[in-house]
């Protein structure tokens, strides 16, 4: 037998699964463990997080690093809380104050900040691959997508608990179909991207693929489950049979994508009487297209274009699903995911994992489907849905997660590092009422957080732990590309803080617009201040990422991303050094320079590192800038700033 005939075979005849569903951690009922008590710690016991990682330590011998210095800790933790830099004045006062709580007061003054949505808000839309564009050929605009965003950046910014976050954004349009809000929360299930018939706008290219998005982002992000194996076959490793996958997708059976279109009845007669027009002839010359060749069929193409080009930009609305009952989908069980060999009919059901007590199918015209869903995955006793949301929490403080592989929870994803904590934690978290800033206090104010990112005596700590997972030290991470953008607006003194709203076009290379579907799917904004808004309000089109935020590894919206990748290459540089955005700001910074300290160089410099890296230079880093100014302009020494390890990093 030849080898690749041989594993064929040996994979049919392998078990159905690796591991039986109650046996695998992640899916057995959450433990009580008990906060270790130590005798002799080697730092403070702020918080309960202490003692679980000091007793880690203790059992590999390892003893963590000492306790950052002021001007780091409020760095860190500002970016980390609001992903903005502390001012200097800030900075000053905080060094300052002689208060035992100032740190404690410090926390609570970011976490109550409208700024601190935007930045962990960027987390969950990097989270649900939220888009405000379709996606492939024609990467449709989705008319007031951006009204989820502040949704998302709303729920952070009031703790909204966990709980109802999950259950409003898979269901809002079920619990109160005349709420704005939770239809908006609603759009969450329409995140993913769709592929449309060509001159034919109006219809899903494939139900099937509609249901598919819709279903494995809500195991993803909801469950930590990677549902999506079970689609073809039972899942090779967790226990999902491929007929609990399809009954998984009967949830959203009669869920339709619906446009609440937010204008006056003339305007909309208006709007349609144009579009229905221009679409008439769309799909008249679509028509015509099939018996041509050659020249005539390009031309045809360059009038469809132009056509679709002159179609109206969608009116105002709430981009959100809806049930329709007369319009359900039967779902069934698909012989390797092909839509053309339809097995039995099958109705929703809780999948067989993840879900405790007994599961039995619903009724296929049940009227709140979502609704039952999204409950079951709350449920005080679902062991995933508070293991996994504590974990990205944790994740997204210390760059890895007590579970490194954020979105896989199961047989193929990794250990916990810490099971007791996370257990620990995620019960706190279910019983002080889901509320993520609890988590924020519990994290940001224990010892573990406030660790220098400098072992005194490392080598141990490396040759036992390389990676750091058990946090002997605290991790350095790279500035994210809206931490990197936003900053160097701040520094510039440009950065406009306006909230919410509809997002913002900047300019890009020409070159990149001709790439598009049709050009006018890219209309700059006119007002210029509007383009020095924070990053996370900047448009997010799927057909076309903004070079400098892709260059610090903003992530496409193709698939759920649960962590950044944090790369380091030469392309970064460059945008820092001859990009257009990068120069434009250096010109702006220098200004303040001058404008704010004087004609000194180092007054000049001071300030400069002051703003950038949150302290002073130091001696040789003042020398070597000096040099640097006595033959380079303000401007280049600006851009240098923008390159600092001191800037681009926190410690």
């Amino acid at each position: 037998m030849r080898p690749f005939a041989l594993i064929a075979t040996l994979i049919l005849i392998a078990p159905v699964f690796a591991v039986a569903p109650d046996t695998h951690w992640s899916l057995r009922p959450r433990t009580q463990p008990v906060v270790p008590e130590l005798r002799n710690p080697k730092f403070a016991i702020r918080t309960p997080v202490d003692a679980f990682i000091l007793a880690r330590l203790e059992k590999e011998g390892l003893t963590p690093a000492p306790e950052a210095d002021r001007a780091t800790l409020i760095r860190r933790v500002t970016l980390d809380l609001i992903g903005l830099p502390p001012t200097p004045a800030e900075v000053d006062a905080f060094v300052k104050d002689p208060a035992t709580d100032a740190y404690e007061k410090l926390v609570e003054r970011l976490l109550a900040s409208p700024h601190h949505g935007e930045k962990w808000g960027r987390h969950w839309l990097d989270l649900v691959r939220y888009s405000e564009t379709e996606g492939f050929e024609y990467d449709r605009q989705r008319s007031g997508a951006w009204r989820y965003r502040d949704y998302v950046i709303d729920a952070f910014n009031r703790d909204k608990p966990y709980d109802r976050f999950v259950l409003e954004q898979l269901a809002g349009d079920e619990l109160n179909p005349s709420s704005d809000e939770l239809q908006i929360a609603a759009g969450f299930n329409r995140l993913g991207p769709v592929r449309r018939n060509a001159g034919n706008q109006e219809l899903a290219f494939s139900r099937n693929e509609v249901l598919t998005e819709m279903a494995d982002a809500t195991g993803t992000v909801f469950l930590g489950l990677t549902v999506a194996c079970a689609r073809c076959h039972d899942h090779k490793f967790d226990g999902i049979a491929i007929d609990d996958y399809y009954s998984f997708q009967a949830f959203w059976a009669s869920s339709h994508e619906h446009d609440n279109v937010q204008a006056g009845f003339i305007e909309r007669a208006v709007w349609n009487a144009k579009t229905d027009k221009i679409q008439g002839e769309i799909k008249t010359l679509h028509k015509s297209m099939a018996g041509l060749t050659g020249d005539a069929r390009e031309q045809a193409g360059v009038k469809l274009k132009g056509l679709e080009a002159s179609l109206p930009p969608p009116l105002p609305a709430l981009s959100t699903i809806r049930n329709v009952a007369s319009d359900r989908t039967p779902v069934h069980v698909l012989r390797r995911g092909n839509i053309d060999k339809k097995g039995q009919q099958v109705g929703p059901k809780l999948l067989g994992i993840g879900f405790p007590g007994e599961i039995a199918e619903l009724p296929v015209d049940t009227a709140t489907p979502r609704t039952i869903l999204a409950r079951a995955i709350v449920q005080p006793e679902n062991p995933l849905a508070a293991r996994v949301m504590v974990n990205r929490v944790w994740q997204w403080h210390f760059g890895t997660g007590i579970v490194d592989t954020a979105n896989d929870f199961g047989v193929n994803g990794g250990r916990p590092s810490h099971p007791e904590l996370l257990d620990w934690l995620a019960n706190e978290f279910v019983a002080g009422g889901w509320h993520i800033k609890q988590l924020h206090r519990l994290i940001v104010l224990s010892s573990t957080y406030r660790q220098a990112s400098k072992h005194l005596d490392p080598k141990p700590c490396v040759r036992l732990d390389p990676s750091d997972r058990l946090l002997w030290q605290f991790p350095r991470r790279r500035l994210t590309a809206e931490e990197v953008r936003d900053s160097m607006l701040m520094f510039a003194g440009r950065l406009n803080l306006k909230a919410r709203g509809p997002s913002v076009v900047v300019p890009v290379d020409n070159d990149l617009v001709k790439l598009l579907y049709t050009p006018s799917q890219w209309v700059v904004t006119p007002d210029r201040k509007e383009h020095d808004r924070r990053s996370v309000y900047l448009h997010a089109k799927r057909n076309l990422r903004l070079p400098f935020m892709e260059a610090f590894d903003q992530p496409d919206a193709a698939t759920s991303c649960s962590r950044r990748e944090s790369s380091t290459h030469a392309l970064q540089s460059l945008e820092l050094l001859n990009g257009t955005l990068a120069n434009d700001l250096a010109e702006s910074f220098a200004g303040r320079l001058h404008h704010d300290a004087g004609t000194e160089p180092s007054a000049q410099i001071e300030l400069a590192y002051r703003l950038a890296a949150g302290r002073s230079p130091s001696a040789k880093e003042k020398e070597l800038a000096v040099a640097f100014l006595k033959t380079q302009s303000l401007k280049e020494f600006a851009l240098a700033v923008f390159n600092l390890n001191a800037f681009l990093y926190v410690n």
